[in-house]
């Protein structure tokens, strides 16, 4: 059982109430923590800012890659860590580490690359004998605010292109798995991060979150959840940098030439990875209809393979949803489609926290289950007639993250890649493939269309610094 402490510029806070974090999948105790208050909260801002020591960047580097080998030495520890508090399958939460290993490479690589600019003055008549140069600064303070599914690789994704950037940063993660976010701070300030320069904060919304997001020396909020929370932080956050990751509700379109191997599995792993709880998760399996009953019958084949059960047993491939909670309301969304008309083809039955890979068919176009994100192992078949009706499918939600296409035709592919309004669009891919380093986000209710990734995300914790020399 790990018990841990919530952080103040690398320090742990004063004992007081103590959260305690059990599995999903029996209720056990999988470990506990020490919660912040708001003095602890405005202690930790008032580190960041006060903060001057800002390490080379070869230093930065360094922290961040003896972070990686720590981390890589460690990792069945980490995942299952991952897989005692969030109820992932072992195999999914040792994938995670492996990504976030990518993003600590990612970003020490980066922290080496200058992307300043020079620009000559003597270009025009108004011009002088001059050189502009850019150099990029890094932030006084950011916060970060992470979900319960990625519990690490999010985390990753918010502090290490801060560090790499040289702007201290408050983490606040999930208090559903706030225990591998700690963890992973410990081993960053053991590479030598300063303590002032990553604090995690954990405690009541009203004494960490909220003071955090409306604190006016904070200039750089970063957010991923849901979307009500995210348009909360749009509200009140006040004059500060915003990167908010609001879900998606991706959809897959396999057109009538598909190649039908490729197409299903792409669909089971989309529709059940990480227990289908990813904002790029397959939401919507869009068929052409002169297709449709041979990849329902072969998704429904595919989908037995994925066995539903103990997230420490090897065998498993999907383990549980984040809670008790979540596996009711897909209960409820499922129940609901099938009343409209809907069929389960293949599992539908909970037991606890466990919501096991479900196929339906005959999915009405306005049932609940996809129209908003379900954030679950489901995989909803809806009929298309053709590529204009899969597009104008495709983008009648108020989301816009990510897509995927599967088809043999390039002028279809091409098409799709113009029309669809969302911010990735992959060919014979999932909606959710990317690497850690290329840029993320979406449109619409998904997000304001600033995208993270490692480089991305560097850009957005820094801020470009122009000044001029006489040449």
């Amino acid at each position: 059982m790990q018990s841990l402490s919530s952080l103040v510029a690398g320090q742990p806070v004063s004992a007081r109430e103590v959260l305690t974090v059990r599995s999903p999948y029996d209720g056990s105790v999988s470990g506990t923590v020490v919660l912040a208050s708001r003095a602890d909260t405005e202690a930790a801002v008032a580190a960041a800012l006060g903060f001057r020591d800002t390490p080379s960047r070869h230093q930065r580097a360094e922290i961040l890659e003896k972070t990686r080998m720590a981390l890589e030495s460690r990792r069945d520890e980490f995942a299952r860590i991952i897989t005692s508090e969030a109820g992932l399958a072992l195999r999914e939460s040792r994938y995670e580490v492996g990504r976030t290993l990518d993003v600590l490479k990612f970003a020490a690589m980066e922290t080496l690359r200058d992307d300043g600019q020079i620009f000559s003055c003597d270009i025009s008549a108004q011009g002088k004998s001059r050189k502009i140069f850019t150099t990029r600064e890094p932030l006084r303070c950011a916060v970060a605010i992470t979900p319960f599914n990625h519990p690490l690789n999010q985390v990753a994704h918010k502090v290490s292109p801060a560090i790499a950037a040289g702007t201290p940063i408050i983490l606040k993660p999930s208090e559903k798995t706030p225990l591998v976010a700690l963890r992973f701070a410990q081993l960053l300030h053991e590479a030598g991060l300063p303590g002032p320069m990553l604090s995690v904060l954990l405690g009541p919304t009203a004494e960490v979150a909220e003071p955090l997001v409306t604190h006016p020396e904070v200039e750089l909020v970063a957010f991923t959840g849901s979307v009500p929370v995210g348009k909360r932080i749009a509200a009140t956050a006040g004059y500060k940098k915003l990167v908010l990751e609001l879900g998606g509700n991706d959809p897959l379109i396999v057109l009538d030439d598909a190649p039908m191997d490729l197409a299903v599995t792409l669909a089971a792993e989309g529709s059940y990875r990480n227990s289908g709880q990813r904002c790029t998760a397959v939401k919507r399996i869009l068929v052409h209809e002169a297709v449709l009953e041979e990849f329902t019958e072969r998704l429904v084949e595919r989908t037995r393979e994925y066995v539903c059960g103990d997230p420490m047993d090897e065998a498993t491939r999907v383990g549980t949803v984040i809670d008790e909670a979540s596996a009711r309301h897909l209960e409820t969304v499922v129940a609901e489609a099938v009343q409209a008309g809907a069929r389960v083809r293949i599992g539908g039955t909970r037991q606890g926290a466990l919501y096991p890979p479900t196929v339906l068919s005959h999915v009405p176009r306005d049932s609940r289950m996809v129209v908003c994100e379900s954030f679950g192992p489901l995989a909803p078949i809806l009929a298309i007639r053709d590529l204009d009706d899969a597009l104008q499918l495709a983008n009648s939600t108020v989301y816009g993250l990510s897509s995927g296409v599967v088809t043999r035709n390039l002028d279809h592919a091409l098409k799709a890649i113009r029309t669809l309004r969302c911010g990735t669009v992959n060919i014979n891919e999932v909606p959710g493939f990317r690497v850690e380093s290329s840029p993320f986000g979406g449109i619409k209710d998904s997000g304001l269309g600033i995208k993270e990734g490692v480089i991305e995300a560097i850009k957005a914790y820094s801020y470009v610094k122009t000044f001029s020399l006489p040449w």
